[in-house]
């Protein structure tokens, strides 16, 4: 009987992901700081599409996620934020920084390392009219983001940097990758922090929706 619960449990996770809902990311929550010196680190390689539920902690707040490039590659990054009380203004920024990319044209929050460069993907301004979705994975409404979607081609071990130029608090996606790609551990993963998601556990915040 267990073994049956079970069952029916993965393959009804499984019928969800296959069926495509538009956002079956592979779920993470960020529950240590990921910052230079404890990046998040991509190990199913920058194919994969993952959602990383993190958060801006205070106003001088960035988070870096790190991956490897061994051959060319396609990278999709891009940023969301719930539609929560409060934050009509979190507007994420984030960076690609990889070796040979060309020095960025804005002031970054970060320094690169030597022979790096950046590429930086901005957001609205404050004000701006956003658009939102509605995520039935995650049973909830976002605001759309800026997004990133091209081929790199210099091996080397990559970053992606997420902040908010205007010192906003408050929770963001962090989505990177293109294909849904689910093993039997990302499906356990998703049996797990999917039910949290649908009750806002990864949110920082009361956020009726």
């Amino acid at each position: 009987m267990r073994r049956l619960i079970l069952g029916l449990i993965v393959g009804a996770v499984v019928i969800l992901i296959t069926q495509g809902t538009g956002f079956a990311h592979v779920p993470y929550f960020e529950y240590v700081d990921y910052s230079e010196s404890h990046p998040f680190v991509v190990r199913k390689g920058i194919e994969q599409s993952i959602a990383v539920y993190a958060w801006f902690r205070n106003t001088e707040d960035f988070d870096v996620y790190q991956f490897q490039v061994v051959e060319p590659v396609r990278v999709f990054v891009e940023s969301l934020v719930p539609v929560c009380p409060g934050y009509e203004n979190l507007l994420p920024w984030f960076a690609l920084v990889g070796p040979d990319l060309p020095d960025p044209e804005v002031e970054l929050p970060f320094a690169l390392p030597p022979g790096y460069g950046a590429i930086v993907v901005e957001n609205l301004e404050i004000g701006e009219p956003r658009e939102t979705f509605y995520e039935p994975f995650g049973s909830k409404w976002y605001y759309d983001g800026p997004s990133f979607d091209d081929y790199v081609f210099t091996s080397g071990t990559w970053y992606v940097y997420f902040w908010d130029p205007y010192g906003t608090v408050g929770d963001y996606v962090g989505v990177l990758g293109y294909e849904e790609q689910w093993d039997r551990s990302d499906i356990l993963r998703g049996l797990f922090y999917t039910p949290l998601i649908r009750r806002d556990k990864e949110l920082h915040v009361e956020c009726p929706q």
